[in-house]
């Protein structure tokens, strides 16, 4: 019986470890926050090189 009494304090004092598999969520928003701005910023460079260089001619 004590055992018993020891074994349920025991699970009670120290809840059982998470199984999380992967990152937290926060880690996976600031991820793809980082790789929308790394895609709009190449998106911005690609654009701004194409005017600039069809207005170069014209000048």
């Amino acid at each position: 019986m004590t055992t018993l009494v020891h074994t349920l304090i025991g699970f009670l004092l120290s809840p059982p470890k998470r199984d999380e598999k992967g990152l937290s969520q926060s880690t996976e928003n600031a991820l793809l926050l980082a790789g929308a701005i790394a895609v709009a910023t190449i998106i911005v460079v690609a654009v701004t090189n194409f005017v600039t260089a069809k207005v170069a001619p014209l000048k």
